[in-house]
């Protein structure tokens, strides 16, 4: 979106008087899929930065607000329907040189989905997190990538969002499995059970179990209606 492409009638005001810049949206798609944490990619298919993979995302029009534009280049770059991701503005970022067509100013959105459908276009594509340290993206969505891992990595530890990636029906091994993907690290078996059966309100017994192999069936839990957790559970 070129900002002086909207006239304004203000007196002493003259638009040509300002540098145009342009303002986009770009989303940290992620997904839990045991072990691994992932991100939607697509590859580039013009210039600048031709063929490199980049996070999905695109210009805002003149008459959408950030969210609206953000909701919609999720939907029609991914398939995922907004009420189906939880949805949250992460920064910022206007570095002058980032992007080398003119100065373009990018609002990030993390969208955290679980079970998400394949991508509908062709040159979209889930990546592992951890398997991108020696690729580079385009512009500067390496640097947007991490500090949106950051935020879904703080988000678990303050919230029940890692419910969300869990069935139903799940064992604290299925929880755990979780917490394990998107921090990047293996967890001890019983001292997270003991974190979460001492966090009030993170789930629930429903009474059951399943089996878990050669060892004692384990018990089931589904998510409680709490969005907290008091007190976190830390990494």
């Amino acid at each position: 979106m070129l900002l002086h492409s909207v006239a304004v009638s203000i007196d002493g005001y003259n638009p040509n008087d300002y540098p145009p810049f342009a303002v986009t949206v770009d989303l940290v798609v992620l997904t839990v899929r045991p072990p691994n944490l992932k991100v939607l990619l697509t590859q580039r298919g013009e210039s600048p930065a031709k063929g490199s993979w980049a996070l999905p995302g695109g210009f805002v029009g003149s008459e959408q607000d950030l969210i609206d534009a953000a909701q919609s280049k999720l939907t029609d770059k991914t398939g995922i329907q907004v009420a189906e991701a939880h949805l949250e503005q992460l920064g910022t970022f206007g570095a002058p040189k980032r992007d080398p067509r003119m100065r373009i100013v990018s609002v990030a959105y993390l969208a955290l989905v679980a079970d998400p459908p394949e991508p509908e276009l062709d040159e979209a594509s889930w990546h592992r997190v951890d398997g991108l340290s020696d690729r580079s993206l385009a512009f500067d969505h390496s640097e947007i990538l991490a500090k949106g891992v950051e935020r879904a990595r703080s988000k678990l530890e303050y919230t029940t969002l890692a419910t969300s990636f869990c069935g139903a029906e799940f064992t604290v091994a299925e929880l755990r499995s979780v917490y394990e993907a998107v921090w990047g690290t293996e967890l001890d078996a019983a001292n997270f059970h003991r974190k979460v059966m001492a966090t009030d309100g993170f789930v629930e017994a429903t009474g059951r179990t399943e089996s878990a192999g050669r060892g004692r069936p384990a018990r089931t839990y589904v998510a409680s209606d709490a969005r907290d957790l008091h007190p976190p559970i830390v990494r």
